[in-house]
């Protein structure tokens, strides 16, 4: 039996998971999100593929894991952002912010890779559970200022940040995007609280 370097069994079943996903993360973010195979992390981890089946069921549920992996720590960045100032137009400016600075940074990339690969159906819910916490913080900010159609606000600035991340992609000045796209999405906002 391997020497585990690790202080506990469980620390080291986190590390190898870690190891794992990292490897596959590489392949997707070189090759696209179809070159994400057993065999191909395996070798890319320098494990045998019998270790990778201890982990992962497939190739599949290893990409679902790391999708979901990629949305948790976005979340987390627009949580710590969004957090940042109780002030909620600020805080919603913050999470603006934040989101278009993911892709200005090409932190997106990853998820981008893995937007063709098909995943297990029964991860749906945990990958539709992992979006859904994107929006949590902003949602929160926009009852906070007083907005009663959070579902309309919502989609107004998803839309938005969704064609400023298009633009920020062809090469546009990001900086100026990102600018732009906040006093605009603060305008539209302001204009729906004093309805």
């Amino acid at each position: 039996m391997p020497r585990i370097k690790t202080p506990t069994i469980t620390d080291h079943r986190d590390w190898r998971r870690s190891q794992l996903i990292e490897a596959a993360a590489a392949i997707a973010l070189e090759s696209g999100g179809e070159a994400i195979t057993v065999a191909s992390v395996a070798a890319r981890a320098g494990l045998s593929r019998t270790t990778v089946y201890e982990y992962f069921a497939s190739s599949a549920d290893l990409a679902a894991d790391l999708v979901i992996d990629e949305l948790e720590s976005f979340a987390s960045a627009l949580t710590s952002a969004t957090t940042a100032d109780d002030v909620p137009l600020i805080a919603i400016e913050n999470w603006i912010q934040a989101s278009l600075q993911y892709i200005a940074d090409g932190r997106h990339l990853l998820a981008k890779a893995l937007n063709a690969v098909d995943l297990p159906r029964n991860r749906a819910a945990s990958i539709g559970a992992a979006h859904r916490a994107l929006l949590a913080p902003l949602r929160a900010k926009l009852i906070e200022l007083g907005i009663e159609d959070t579902d309309f606000a919502l989609s107004m600035i998803q839309s938005t940040t969704d064609s400023a991340s298009r633009r920020i992609e062809s090469g546009d000045n990001a900086e100026k995007v990102i600018s732009s796209t906040t006093h605009f999405c603060i305008a539209g906002l302001t204009a729906l609280v004093s309805h």
